[in-house]
């Protein structure tokens, strides 16, 4: 399997990526496809060839190693590993379906863009993100489900019991390396925990930041209306303006007054 095209593929999606998607990504190539390929690989390379039944009837080995081992570890974790990265090619295959609308846009309305970065996560690149992290996290989920079932646990036992034909009776098998072999099923399973872990995380981030926009948007909203809806036309004539009427004074003197103030109020208000 070609593990270096695989990653090469990936790391385009790297930088379409939160921060939580490039500590997954870190993980699944560092702590999984590295120790995959260089550690695990020869740790199981053994477990058919050193399989070992307290008996000398012909095929009996073979059917407890069927029995015991009805899927090999590396092919599962093998399968696995195809499983999780096959999502995030989800994301890279929308962004070139968005840079290449782009592009026809671009040659067909002299120069404006239908998208101003096609590698943001706005619209349905945001839906194709979050399924791609459901998706991944679900996979995840699956094999170690699938894993814990067909081992009954995260556990290699010294001696396994098998009474499957053509066995003469029930017979003790034995698998070489039990220890170094159970350590390296429980790292496996660790690091697929962890990737779930952050999955989740990235999810959080993701519909959290989406909430708190939509928070942000209806308040400015509400904002913008509610000044429409108080907003001043006139402007309003001083307190000074209104002054009580002076009783000393003759009727004469008082309507001069009060035409004054009018024509003051006047023009205040054009103002």
């Amino acid at each position: 399997m070609n593990w270096s095209g695989l990653e090469s593929l990936l790391s385009g999606v790297n930088k379409y990526s939160t921060a939580f998607g490039k500590i997954w990504l870190s993980m699944v190539f560092l702590f999984r496809v590295l120790v995959f390929v260089v550690a695990a690989q020869r740790v199981w390379g053994d477990e058919s060839k050193d399989f070992v039944c307290n008996t000398r009837q012909p095929g009996c080995n073979t059917a407890c190693y069927d029995h015991i081992f009805p899927i090999s570890h590396i092919r599962l974790w093998a399968l696995q590993l195809i499983f999780i990265t096959c999502p995030s090619l989800m994301v890279m295959a929308h962004v070139k379906f968005r840079e290449n609308k782009d592009k026809k846009y671009v040659a067909s309305h002299q120069g404006s863009h239908l998208y101003a970065n096609p590698g943001k996560k706005r619209g349905g690149l945001w839906w194709t993100y979050l399924l791609s992290l459901v998706f991944k996290a679900g996979f995840d989920v699956s094999f170690l489900c699938i894993l814990y079932k067909i081992y009954h646990g995260y556990d290699l036992p010294r001696l396994s019991k098998c009474s499957q034909e053509p066995c003469p009776n029930t017979v003790d098998c034995f698998i070489s390396r039990p220890t170094e072999k159970k350590i390296f099923m429980l790292f496996m399973v660790i690091s697929s925990a962890i990737c779930i872990f952050m999955c989740i995380c990235e999810m959080v981030y993701l519909i959290g930041k989406r909430i708190i926009k939509l928070f942000k948007a209806h308040y400015e909203n509400e904002r913008v209306v509610f000044a429409d809806q108080h907003e001043l036309t006139t402007m309003a004539p001083p307190r000074s303006m209104y002054k009580k009427t002076d009783p000393t004074l003759d009727v004469r003197q008082q309507n001069f007054n009060n035409r004054g103030k009018t024509r003051d109020i006047g023009e205040i208000t054009t103002l």
